[in-house]
């Protein structure tokens, strides 16, 4: 063998890529060996590989069984100026591009985000979710992205896609307006909108969003424990219904514990009845105004000359009647001093004008 046949048995004739790490990128080591014109480049399905000369992008390849020639590498056949497309060895960085879809991509929320809502105000929302992308475009991704680098992975590209993530989800929940009460009931539509805002943002970049999942959007611990206990109250609905049912459930604890017996069971029952008859008394009245609920006693009869007034309900008689008539309480007795003859109030003990006893 002479040294030309050695020499050029050291060109690289076979290049792909099995790829078994799930990288985006991944360069194929040339390094100083040079590539043999008419070696057999295999492209399998889900890649594209890219062929950079001198920093400029000459081919690309998609999926298949290529043979490198003058013929299928135009490009790069212009950049080396071959005018008679003789077989000559020639040097270029090659770059295997996965075009297979990234699943199971997570995205969160690193700090709450703020937004008003109707009815609790202000609040801290979080949420999280995944998304899954391909490359769609691998010249105008390396050109964006990887640049080159010699391995790419997806988890590379997270921190990118979480920012840009997050601040488009911001965005749209606050202007979609939904009331948080009714955001679980909105995942999907709010999901649908989020990947059509993405996935321009993502197409600039040679890429695709395929799907796009909001799993999860939690309100801090203080909001989820006042809407517990709305719903709590919303639940009882019928209070007087829901005490009496208090009761039979103590009933049914006291029959399965009978050191208790039945008098803790009267107890709790009275006690469940007891405050099932305040709380509706409550309720009914939660709609009435003070005064209606407590409505102002009636004003006193006015005083009428030549009349006198009842002593047990104020009501105005003629000076002689006997009994009031509006409270049939019999009118007292006028007693005078038989000593200096001074009106004397009712049951008095002694005399007012002259101390005589009575």
């Amino acid at each position: 063998m002479g040294l030309f046949s050695f020499i050029k048995g050291q060109f690289i004739e076979v290049i792909e890529w099995n790829d078994t790490t799930g990288s985006v990128v991944y360069k194929f080591p040339v390094y100083d060996n040079a590539i043999k014109m008419g070696a057999q480049l295999t492209v399998r399905e889900s890649q594209a590989a890219i062929f950079v000369n001198e920093g400029v992008i000459a081919d690309i390849f998609g999926p298949g069984r290529h043979t490198l020639s003058t013929q299928n590498m135009p490009v790069l056949t212009g950049l080396k100026s071959w005018k008679y497309g003789f077989n000559s060895p020639f040097k270029a960085d090659v770059y295997f591009v996965s075009t297979a879809i990234f699943t199971d991509q997570k995205w969160g929320t690193t700090n709450p985000v703020i937004m008003r809502d109707p009815e609790f105000g202000m609040i801290r929302l979080r949420g999280f979710g995944n998304y899954s992308f391909r490359v769609s475009d691998p010249a105008l991704f390396m050109r964006g992205i990887f640049g080159t680098n010699e391995n790419f992975s997806a988890e590379s590209l997270n921190g990118f896609f979480k920012t840009l993530i997050v601040s488009n989800i911001s965005d749209m929940l606050a202007e979609s307006k939904i009331p948080v009460a009714d955001l679980a009931a909105s995942y999907q539509e709010l999901s649908h909108q989020a990947g059509q805002r993405l996935n321009q943002s993502f197409a600039d970049i040679g890429l695709s969003l395929v799907g796009f999942v909001i799993e999860n959007l939690s309100l801090p611990e203080e909001v989820e424990k006042m809407i517990d206990r709305k719903s709590s109250m919303n639940i009882a609905g019928n209070l007087d219904q829901y005490m009496k049912y208090q009761a039979a459930e103590a009933i049914r604890e006291a029959a399965n514990n009978p050191d208790n017996g039945l008098a803790g069971a009267g107890a709790g029952m009275g006690a469940a009845m007891a405050m099932g008859q305040m709380f509706n008394g409550v309720m009914n009245n939660s709609n009435l105004t003070p005064q209606q609920v407590a409505p102002a006693p009636s004003p006193a009869t006015p005083p009428v000359a030549g009349t006198v007034a009842c002593e047990h309900c104020g009501h105005q008689n003629p000076p002689g009647a006997k009994f009031c008539s509006d409270c049939g309480t019999p009118k007292a007795e006028v007693k005078f001093c038989s000593q200096c003859g001074t009106e004397q109030a009712p049951n008095s003990k002694f005399c007012s004008g002259c101390g005589t006893k009575q």
